[in-house]
C-alpha cells in the first residue's frame, strides 16, 4: 500500500517511554508520518499501562508533540490524560496505541494476565465508545537482561496476548520487523536512535497497510 494513504489523516499516538526520549519514536515515527502528510499528535508517558489512559495519572516523565512542532519533554510534571478527553479535543481519524513493554512485567516470574486483560480491554472499549478507529502496536525485540529484565520469551508472550485481546483495534506485530537483537539497545529495552528510526519506519508502513487507516481514508 502506498504511504500516500496517510496524507490528510489525523492520528493520535499514545505510548510509553518509547515516545518520551529525544531520538525515540516521538521523533522518528512522528517525523515519518508527518512527512507523509498526516496530522500527528504524539504523547508518551513513562511507565503508563493501558488503563492509565482512562484517568489523569502522574508519571515520572513524558513527552508531547503536535504537528511539525518540537517535542515538549516533561519530567515530574508529566501525567496521562483520559483518552475520552484527548479524542474529544483532537477528533482523530485513528488512535495509535504503542504499549507493550510497560505491561509485560519482565521482572516478574508470572505474566499478570488478568490485570493485563482488564487494562487493555478497558482502553479499547473507551476508544470504541467514541466510534474512533484504532491500531495497537505491540512490543519489539530488545536485548535480554538489562535494567528492565527484558527477555525473548516474555516479549513473545506479550505480543501473542495483545494480538488476541486488542480488538476492535487492528494489531501490528513489531516482532516481525526485525530479528532478535538486530536493533541495538542502550539498556535492554530502549533503542539507540538507529533502532528507533528502523522501528518508526516499519510502523509507518504497517499503518499504511492497516484496515483502520484504509477505512479512515475512504470515509
Amino acid at each position: 500500500m502506498s504511504l500516500s494513504i496517510l496524507a490528510g489523516l489525523s492520528l493520535l499516538i499514545l505510548g510509553e517511554s518509547h515516545l518520551t526520549i529525544t531520538g525515540s519514536l516521538i521523533d522518528a515515527l512522528h517525523d515519518d508520518l508527518t512527512r507523509q502528510g498526516a496530522k500527528v499528535h504524539s504523547i508518551g508517558a513513562c511507565g503508563a499501562s493501558a488503563q492509565d489512559w482512562l484517568v489523569q495519572k502522574k508519571v515520572d516523565c513524558g513527552a508531547d508533540r503536535v504537528g511539525k512542532g518540537r517535542p515538549v519533554i516533561r519530567g515530574a510534571d508529566a501525567s496521562t490524560t483520559p483518552i475520552s478527553t484527548l479524542i474529544a479535543a483532537d477528533k482523530p481519524d485513528v488512535v495509535v496505541i504503542i504499549i507493550g513493554d510497560t505491561m509485560a512485567s519482565y521482572d516478574k516470574s508470572a505474566f499478570p494476565k488478568t490485570w493485563a486483560w482488564q487494562s487493555v480491554t478497558s482502553l479499547t472499549k473507551a476508544i470504541a465508545d467514541t466510534h474512533t478507529r484504532c491500531v495497537w502496536v505491540g512490543p519489539p525485540w530488545g536485548t535480554p537482561g538489562g535494567k528492565y529484565k527484558k527477555n525473548d520469551a516474555r516479549v513473545q508472550l506479550m505480543s501473542r496476548f495483545l494480538a488476541t485481546n486488542v480488538a476492535p483495534c487492528d494489531y501490528v506485530d513489531s516482532l516481525k520487523f526485525s530479528k532478535p537483537g538486530e536493533w541495538k539497545t542502550v539498556d535492554g529495552q530502549h533503542f539507540t536512535v538507529a533502532g528507533y528510526k528502523a522501528w518508526g519506519s516499519a510502523i509507518t508502513q504497517a499503518l499504511a497497510n492497516s484496515p483502520a487507516l484504509k477505512e479512515a481514508h475512504g470515509k
